[in-house]
């Protein structure tokens, strides 16, 4: 049960292992992209050009889906990223139950954005758990768990990758533990549970009122999606890359500044506290580029006021 990119290191793993992948649950076709031509989620290509079935149900409170499930008689369900609750009519079909893949070390980062979370955090580390599904969120015993640190460059784009995978990796080290009966899980510390929340496309809007510091986490915590973005002279204005510097500089909050010859970049953004120097910009319907390119072309971009 999957349906992003993320799950599909995990689905791979159980293809090419001793275990039999009786069928695929993701969630349904949707329309992407400026065509909006609808689209296959990753899981359900992968599974197709192995030629396992795959079901994609609206809802899974649906008695037929359930029955539908349970018709595949599988001794095993596992999650990786599948976006919706299981009830306890689904998590009751299989006899060695419902391992999900976390992309976090649980109780730390409960909730549906755990790797935008960490980043946002300034977490130097994080990691990926294998829990036992319950009908609350998150909340289910641990059976394994694996960290994995985080870099300066990290994006949530690159460290949901490497996750991924070392999910993958934990899930099949697991497993054979886990069905033997050599591995006793171990319950969560609730006291110690901190959540993530959804993240939507208005988070990407940049307030430069925020210190220099929290604006770099965003802008690498929502690489790839939404993006962080200001405008201006009406236009969409991405911040691709950016640094935060510790320079004093005259100018109000949103102005766009000169920096000094020893600094890293040559422009940067006056915000609540500090400096953003800007490394990587894509203005709407352009490329991205450079800062340094982008200043050649807007002379006018210094000295402007972005948001």
């Amino acid at each position: 049960m999957g349906t992003p990119e993320f799950a599909i290191p995990a689905l791979g793993a159980l293809i090419r292992s001793p275990y039999r992948v009786v069928a695929v649950c993701t969630q349904p076709d949707k329309p992407a992209g400026r065509t909006q031509q609808s689209s296959s989620p990753p899981v359900k290509k992968l599974a197709v050009e192995h030629k396992i079935p795959v079901i994609q149900p609206c809802t899974l409170k649906s008695v037929e889906v359930v029955k539908e499930l349970a018709s595949f008689e599988p001794e095993l369900l596992v999650v990786a990223a599948y976006g919706y609750i299981l009830p306890e009519a689904v998590l009751s079909l299989p006899k060695f139950g419902c391992l999900n893949i976390h992309p976090s070390l649980l109780p730390r980062h409960r909730g549906p954005s755990p790797v935008v979370e960490a980043l946002l955090c300034g977490d130097s580390l994080t990691g990926v758990t294998i829990m036992l599904v319950d009908t609350m969120v998150d909340n289910g015993p641990i059976l394994s768990q694996r960290e994995v640190g985080i870099s300066p460059q990290d994006t949530a784009g690159s460290l949901t990758s490497r996750l991924a995978n070392a999910g993958a990796d934990l899930l099949m080290e697991t497993l054979a533990g886990w069905i033997e009966g050599n591995i006793e899980p171990k319950p969560q510390a609730g006291a110690k549970a901190t959540y993530s929340r959804l993240i939507t496309s208005k988070d990407g809007q940049i307030e430069w009122r925020l210190a220099a510091e929290e604006l770099q986490r965003r802008v690498m915590a929502f690489d790839p999606w939404p993006g962080s973005y200001t405008r201006w002279q009406g236009k969409r204005l991405k911040i691709r890359q950016a640094i935060s510097l510790g320079v004093l500089a005259g100018g109000e909050i949103g102005e766009v500044v000169a920096l000094p010859p020893a600094s890293p970049v040559e422009v940067g953004v006056v915000t609540g506290e500090g400096i953003l120097g800007l490394w990587l910009v894509q203005l709407e319907g352009k490329r991205e580029m450079p800062v340094a390119d982008f200043i050649r072309g807007h002379r006018d971009f210094v000295g402007s006021a972005l948001g």
